[in-house]
């Protein structure tokens, strides 16, 4: 079974920082799940307009669709993305049977901290909807917790320990 991880959480949560680590350790393509988002889609966000589950389901596909070529080669992948609510992550696991959520959570505020302090599309202000959307990963799912609070390296440590892979 080929592993395809997927680093997700709400905006500023460090999905990308933490998934460039990991590759840059284990040398698996990436897909940053934000450039797979349909120019609409960017554009509600950059204007403060929270996406709706429309606004999500062919973004999600194609990121299915995405890991779902590899995994036919047999190719790991690693993926970005908020998959925010369970039936979301229901769609990434279409992408192959070995899929597992690694989900950054952290103190809301330093959530906002870390928004306030990058060039994004996604602003602020959104933080909150998102939160509301968050549906924990449950005990059935692949997955685990990391604390955002961490270094970098040590959560990257935690990650590879857990799937055997250090």
């Amino acid at each position: 079974m080929t592993l395809h991880l997927v680093f997700m959480g709400v905006s500023g949560s460090g999905k990308s920082t933490v998934a460039t680590a990991v590759q840059a350790r284990l040398g698996w393509e990436l897909a940053e799940g934000d450039d797979f988002h349909p120019p609409e889609n960017v554009r509600k966000m950059s204007e403060g307009t929270p996406l709706t589950d429309a606004d999500r389901w062919g973004w999600l596909e194609s990121l299915a669709a995405w890991t779902a070529e590899r995994d036919a080669r047999g190719e790991p992948t690693i993926i970005t993305c908020s998959a925010l609510r369970e039936v979301y992550r229901d769609v990434l696991r279409r992408g192959g049977e070995g899929t597992f959520f690694v989900h950054c959570t952290g103190d809301k505020y330093l959530l906002i901290e870390r928004m306030n302090a990058r060039e994004h599309f996604m602003p602020p202000s959104l933080l909150e909807s998102q939160l509301d959307t968050l549906e924990p990963l449950l005990d059935d799912e692949d997955g685990m917790d990391v604390d955002i609070a961490l270094p970098v390296d040590a959560i990257v440590d935690r990650v590879l320990a857990r799937l055997d892979l250090v």
